[in-house]
């Protein structure tokens, strides 16, 4: 049920088609939507934005057949114009029919999965912002078991860092089966996912070490990194046994991928884990197969996560395990556009 007191209408950031950023218009009269049976209206607090909201943009995900295509994320097409945002914290102002009204005025952290069945172990196949409408505007509707109630201290923008890239580092840390005392080599270390697979890997006692570019050392220490090798240190596979002094580096997460892989993969001890989300370095590689099976090596592919990823992630954060490392915000959406 909806309050007779909430506008008709919204301010939304509309995607009108894959492309530039002036495939992006500012609305400031889109209807507002409606929740339906199961659903409940978020007034968006705040929305973070991701690696994936660009790649989205861009239709950067290329096909099984040709790399280079322009491909959203999912085999699902998506439909023009469209509202992108997935990392949304505001709270419930209304509920669909037959819904909780209890909920309406709880503080929420929107999990940005769409699930195919009820399971807590079953990774999402696509994403609120994709598949759905997501919170490039002042409403949104949301499956209401999506809207997890927190009681927190962190402001909205800060909630908002957490979702898309802290559930994706979880799922590849789970997969990867990272564990206390385990030694694990984050590549793109500064970013989103790796900063946030640092302090994941710190919260369930692992060690984390990161590969950054060059100035960015210091930060990524501070993140929670136990050492830092800079990208052009070459060879690099020198530095990285230096970081580690020696010792056996039982998992990789890679974000970056291209001509790092290979060396990722030589670092790691034989039975090692490796896990990759990401190919901001190069989707394409050469790589030597039988590196793979002559030392045991596991890959691992993962993208975004589970419900019970997310669920590990807000545990995480309103027990202060993991902290937000907000970059910077923007008042409003006209702003996002011009910077973005």
């Amino acid at each position: 049920m909806s309050s007779p007191d909430l506008p008709s209408t919204m301010r939304a950031m509309l995607l009108t088609g894959q492309g530039g950023r002036d495939k992006l218009v500012l609305d400031p009269a889109y209807p507002r939507p409606e929740p339906g049976p199961d659903e409940v209206l978020i007034q968006d607090g705040a929305c973070g934005v991701n690696n994936t909201d660009i790649w989205l943009r861009e239709g950067a995900y290329g096909s099984p057949d040709n790399p280079e295509a322009v491909a959203s994320f999912s085999d699902s097409p998506l439909l023009f114009p469209m509202i992108q945002g997935a990392d949304i914290a505001g709270r419930v102002v209304a509920v669909g029919p037959g819904g909780d009204v209890g909920r309406i005025g709880q503080r929420v952290m929107v999990d940005f999965g769409i699930y195919s069945g009820p399971g807590q172990d079953i990774p999402s196949h696509d994403y609120i912002g994709s598949a759905r409408p997501g919170g490039f505007a002042d409403y949104v509707c949301v499956p209401a078991e999506n809207a997890h109630v927190v009681e927190s201290s962190l402001s909205d923008a800060e909630l908002a860092t957490f979702c898309c890239a802290y559930t994706t580092a979880e799922h590849l840390l789970r997969r990867a089966r990272v564990a206390q005392g385990d030694r694990v080599l984050i590549s793109g270390a500064s970013g989103g996912v790796g900063s946030a697979a640092i302090q994941l890997c710190r919260a369930r006692g692992a060690l984390p070490y990161g590969i950054v570019g060059s100035g960015k050392v210091a930060a990524v220490l501070e993140v929670g990194a136990k050492a830092c090798v800079e990208r052009g240190s070459e060879p690099l596979l020198d530095p990285i046994a230096q970081a580690v002094g020696g010792a056996d580096i039982d998992a990789v997460i890679d974000t970056v991928a291209g001509p790092l892989l290979p060396i990722l993969l030589e670092a790691l001890r034989t039975g090692g884990r490796y896990a990759t989300c990401g190919a901001v370095g190069g989707a394409m590689v050469t790589l030597d197969v039988r590196r793979i099976y002559l030392k045991n090596l596991e890959m691992h592919g993962a993208s975004q996560g589970s419900r019970r990823d997310f669920a590990q992630v807000r545990d995480y954060v309103l027990s202060g395990a993991i902290r937000p490392l907000l970059a910077k915000t923007f008042a409003c959406l006209m702003d996002l556009l011009e910077n973005w």
